[in-house]
């Protein structure tokens, strides 16, 4: 594996690139790299970085590695799965094992670095096998604008980010991914499974299985996009604002509820501020950032 890695540091201020720049650097870094393990999501970053990958390197030294473990939506791995065969990509599958960290399991602020470390140190390993130059992922340009400590892991791991090191956007992402005729170009985000309980409450396999449930029923009411926060036992349930009427009308607040408690759930609630990303960060330190564990 490579032992630099340019991911660029989000303090600094760099002037703005041109979009087709942006593309060639990107493709350049994957280039460098000559073979590569894509950290495969089957969202839209590591779509694109798969895609791309396949184009510039070729089949024979691009693999896609999904982890599987509890903390994966039920619906991403077959997404991950399909989406790897339209493009005609080797897919891999590692079981990890983050729930034997107790690090992880206690849930702190910083558990997504414990997490990608599990994943990161299994790709290692696997690249290491099979003789594959580097380990790449989705990371972009926008991320540093999160508490996002799995970056850190990337990075102690020299895990390369073509996206990121091209400065690209998520809007970026969207255009090219859409250029390039991907299915993904406007993917919902759906960040794993652990990243919906409240901060400091113990994970265990029982509550991710509830969160997933839940949000599968109402997509499945034909909500776009949903979270399940868990509360111990309350479901603070977000969605876009705009389907706050239909979820609200007698008949289905009484199936919402009544499936919810099915789950294990006292209380179920609808978040008035609506669905956004991350809102588990808003209370870390009230508002402002923790440093890492």
């Amino acid at each position: 594996m490579k032992e630099t890695t340019t991911i660029p540091d989000p303090t600094q201020t760099t002037p703005a690139i041109p979009f087709v720049q942006k593309c060639e650097k990107m493709r350049s870094v994957l280039r460098e790299l000559e073979s590569v393990a894509v950290a495969f999501s089957a969202g839209i970053d590591s779509t694109l970085v798969l895609k791309v990958a396949m184009d510039e390197l070729g089949a024979d030294n691009v693999v896609a590695v999904t982890g599987k473990s509890d903390s994966l939506a039920s619906s991403e791995l077959e997404a991950a799965r399909r989406i790897a065969k339209e493009i005609g990509a080797e897919h891999v599958v590692l079981e990890t094992d983050e729930f034997a960290d107790p690090n992880y399991v206690s849930n702190p602020t910083n558990r997504c670095y414990h997490c990608k470390t599990t994943l990161y140190t299994r790709l290692a390993e696997f690249i290491g096998q099979r003789g594959i130059g580097a380990v790449v992922n989705g990371i972009n340009a926008d991320d540093y604008g999160d508490y996002r400590p799995g970056i850190e892991a990337a990075k102690e791991h020299h895990v390369r980010a073509p996206i990121a090191e091209a400065g690209m956007t998520k809007q970026d992402i969207r255009t090219l991914a859409l250029q390039l005729g991907l299915p993904t170009f406007d993917k919902p985000a759906s960040p794993c499974l652990s990243s919906r309980v409240q901060y400091g409450e113990h994970i265990t396999p029982a509550k991710l299985k509830m969160v997933d449930s839940g949000e599968q029923f109402i997509k499945s009411l034909g909500v776009t996009e949903c979270r399940v926060r868990h509360h111990n036992d309350i479901a603070r349930i977000e969605v876009p604002i705009d389907f706050f009427t239909m979820l609200s009308s007698p008949e289905l607040a009484t199936r919402i509820d009544a499936h919810f408690r099915s789950l294990g759930y006292n209380y179920v609630t609808l978040d008035l501020r609506g669905f956004r990303s991350g809102s588990m960060n808003e209370v870390i330190a009230f508002g402002e950032r923790q440093p890492l564990l």
